[in-house]
């Protein structure tokens, strides 16, 4: 992290992202390195309702970040990924149309935070000479990232909250699948509720998260993340 209050040395970091706060009437800039990741796998979860959850991975790394997103999101996404053209343009294509017809580029996407469970994302644009900054749902942002063809970036302080270490080395060579469906009836396997994960131990909450991690449940593997989160706060 590197702290500056001259706001034109800004323009030399474009390989890290700002954020402004004031101290004692002076303003300062915080500089953020950014970490990229990829897009492993759209994994759906089929018990009582439809969940979705998108996995990223971080490049060059083990940590994987799974989020939970909505169904038409999921599909969206999903779309691109596989190549699928549809006859008339989905919602995210018109915003890409839209884009294009102002002559308005992506140039990136950053989840920049997660509050309270619920991540934030950024889509980081040019117009011109000019940086334009847009809060986004994450799902829709990265939506977008994959039509543009842009990177999805995200900062150290969210890894920590909610990314997800990988054991194995190896594990992270594993062939990317784009829309991976979780039918756990047809498995034997059970997805705990809430209530039911409030009554495990830490050691078990850990135990059960990678083995939801090998038949790769990431829906479940959110819920048993956010415990152990909210536990680690309690601590």
């Amino acid at each position: 992290m590197l702290f500056l209050h001259n706001r034109q040395l800004c323009i030399a970091y474009s390989s890290a992202s700002r954020q402004a706060f004031i101290r004692g009437g002076v303003s300062y800039w915080l500089y953020m390195e950014k970490i990229e990741l990829e897009i492993l796998a759209i994994s759906q979860n089929i018990v009582q309702q439809p969940t979705h959850a998108i996995v990223l991975g971080e490049v060059n790394g083990l940590r994987r970040l799974p989020i939970l997103i909505g169904q038409h999101e999921a599909q969206s996404i999903a779309a691109v990924l596989e190549g699928m053209r549809p006859s008339r343009p989905l919602t995210h294509d018109l915003i890409k149309n839209m884009f294009h017809a102002f002559g308005v580029e992506l140039q990136e996407v950053i989840i920049s935070d997660l509050i309270e469970g619920v991540f934030y994302a950024k889509l980081i644009c040019q117009h011109g000479d000019e940086t334009i900054e847009i809060d986004s749902r994450t799902s829709d942002a990265i939506a977008l990232a994959v039509r543009f063809g842009c990177p999805i970036y995200t900062y150290e302080k969210v890894l920590d909250a909610a990314g997800i270490l990988l054991e194995d080395p190896q594990e992270r060579k594993l062939k990317k699948s784009f829309l991976v469906e979780e039918k756990l009836e047809q498995k034997k396997e059970k997805s705990l509720t809430e209530e039911e994960l409030r009554n495990l131990s830490i050691d078990q909450l850990q135990k059960l998260l990678e083995e939801v991690l090998e038949r790769e449940d990431y829906t479940q593997a959110i819920a048993i993340r956010d415990e152990i989160n909210r536990r680690k706060k309690k601590s």
